[in-house]
């Protein structure tokens, strides 16, 4: 009889064209069986901080709640260079502009909060942030709701259009104070599995990422059934820049980058990191 395991992930183009073998069934990982989810990145963060999912995509800042249980594994995140949330304004300002304003953030436990968070302190300014599904961030700055907002995914292809100002690319920013490239979401398991368990979902996700590169138009359906934005050009600018050679294998230098986020992540939120590695071995 087969076994199920719980996986999450995200509707955006870089996790759909990741996973989609592995959600079609081409990708064979007997004797298991997916039970797929796929929500909003804070939603996942909160399946994960309460152990619902036995794999899962979580924010890097998430990820330093669930350390004790979970492991991460080397292939399914995004991560990379210039591929950050941007921080946006109805018109252009400077940071400490925002000192005492209405920032809306696509969830508190995202890293994009974090990055903020990480900016806002080394500026020496307090905001008061206001947490929203990710898609409506942009229509509440247009809207004056906000006096500006974090975006990911989609938005930073596609603000110029909403007449929206860039303060800020966060990822360029954590750049800057890091050295290191910005480690966005990691894929999650639950250390209960054991190391076996972790390996083949991790060479699981490897293969699915590969058939999606060798085929994109296998799983072109899928991707665009679930993309929020339906401009195709959009949809594959979306995946050149959040799938990078860091989803197939994170490397040293992101396990570096991701180390360092959530230790600060750690001191940010008052927790204690688990002694043990973060990442499974090869």
């Amino acid at each position: 009889m087969s076994k199920i395991l719980k996986l999450g992930f995200s509707p955006c183009p870089n996790d759909t064209f990741i996973f989609h073998a592995l959600a079609s069934g081409a990708i064979n990982i007997e004797p298991y069986n997916l039970d797929i989810t796929l929500a909003d990145v804070e939603e996942l963060n909160s399946l994960a901080r309460t152990g619902q999912m036995d794999i899962c995509k979580v924010s890097a800042h998430a990820a330093a709640h669930i350390m004790n249980d979970y492991i991460l594994l080397r292939a399914g995140g995004a991560m990379g260079r210039g591929v950050g949330p941007l921080l946006l304004t109805r018109e252009p300002c400077t940071i400490q502009a925002l000192n005492g304003k209405r920032v809306a953030i696509p969830g508190v436990h995202t890293t994009a909060n974090l990055l903020f968070s990480l900016m806002c302190r080394e500026a020496g300014i307090h905001v008061e942030t206001v947490e929203m599904v990710f898609d409506e961030i942009m229509v509440a700055i247009a809207s004056g709701k906000v006096e500006a907002g974090v975006v990911i995914h989609e938005g930073r292809f596609t603000f110029e259009g909403m007449g929206l100002a860039k303060l800020a690319d966060l990822g360029k920013w954590w750049e800057d104070y890091s050295g290191l490239p910005i480690p966005l979401g990691s894929i999650a398991i639950k250390r209960s599995l054991g190391s076996e368990v972790a390996s083949l979902i991790n060479s699981a996700i490897r293969r699915s990422l590969t058939l999606s590169q060798v085929d994109p138009s296998q799983s072109w359906p899928y991707i665009k059934g679930h993309a929020q934005e339906m401009d195709e050009n959009v949809i594959k600018e979306h995946i050149s820049t959040f799938v990078t050679d860091y989803s197939m294998d994170v490397g040293k230098e992101g396990e570096e980058a991701v180390s360092r986020l959530l230790r600060e992540a750690a001191q940010m939120d008052s927790l204690e990191l688990p002694d043990g590695p973060f990442f499974i071995k090869e």
